[in-house]
């Protein structure tokens, strides 16, 4: 049995003619050859692998880099997006002192994104690990998936400082609610919406939601550099990437050789560690190699 669309559609199809016929065949390999274009339009985006390249040679400790993460995007007190290992080795007078700068590694096989049961965890931009707080139901489940302990769970509202009406000297100095209402702030005194117009409720993540570093996306989306790389005072952060051989993550990677946290877990982490501190001196650019 068939469908009377469908015998008209037959009938249809006896009725055309072979100028018909070149003209259809013309007019699908112009689809077919736009759809190929746009595709490729689309792909560089998709194909990009965005990695961090962090080369302790050059890395001083400073946590420049973890001040400037907070100041970026909004990070509250208590929780570092951007963070550090430290640890001193050695026996006196014969110790020196080990740092090692950490964030979200932007996993290629990502535990987090693979347990979300709301795919509020998910692949975006350049392979980055993003979240959306509008799907986050904070089941924590990213939390007890995640081997390297570099998502936060919010507890409570968040800036709850900045809300506060008590000053720390009665008379004299101004609370810290009369700070942000004075330099006109929304929340808190130095609030970035950059993130906000970049992914809905990133701006000021709330209370029961989990939060973690998506690598400056509301930027690198730009072709802006993340914000950690641009204020790293020794130059020691790169970011590139990987599918392209001329980046300069692609390059620092081929010159020296790299080690990754737990990269026995088989999670593919994208952030990479070059060379150990010594007193030789290199060639400082911004962002490269």
């Amino acid at each position: 049995m068939k469908f009377p669309e469908q015998e008209n559609q037959k009938k249809s199809e006896k009725k055309i003619s072979r100028r018909n016929l070149i003209k259809a065949g013309g007019a699908g390999a112009a689809v077919l050859a736009g759809a190929q274009t746009a595709s490729a339009k689309q792909s560089p985006s998709k194909s990009k692998r965005l990695a961090m390249v962090i080369d302790l040679q050059r890395c001083t400790g400073c946590g420049g880099c973890i001040l400037s993460c907070k100041s970026e995007n909004n990070v509250q007190s208590g929780i570092a997006w951007s963070n550090k290992k430290s640890r001193t080795v050695g026996k006196y007078p014969n110790v020196r002192f080990e740092y090692i700068p950490t964030l979200c590694n932007q996993c290629e096989n990502a535990p987090c994104v693979k347990g979300c049961p709301t795919k509020a965890m998910h692949k975006g931009y350049g392979n980055i690990t993003m979240h959306a707080p509008k799907k986050c139901i904070g089941c924590r489940t990213c939390l007890a998936m995640c081997p390297y302990g570099v998502i936060s769970m919010h507890t409570r509202k968040p800036h709850a400082y900045w809300k506060s009406e008590d000053a720390l000297i009665k008379g004299c100095t101004a609370s810290p609610k009369e700070l942000v209402e004075k330099v006109k702030g929304n929340v808190i005194p130095n609030y970035n919406d950059a993130r906000e117009k970049s992914t809905p409720g990133s701006g000021l993540r709330y209370k029961g939601i989990v939060e973690k570093c998506t690598l400056c996306d509301h930027r690198v989306t730009k072709g802006l550099l993340p914000h950690c790389v641009m204020s790293c005072p020794a130059d020691a952060r790169v970011m590139g990437d990987l599918n392209d051989p001329n980046s300069a993550a692609s390059k620092l990677l081929s010159k020296y050789r790299p080690w990754r946290l737990k990269e026995h877990l088989g999670t593919e982490p994208k952030v990479f560690y070059v060379r150990e501190f010594n007193p030789g001196a290199t060639k400082k650019t911004k962002g490269s190699v």
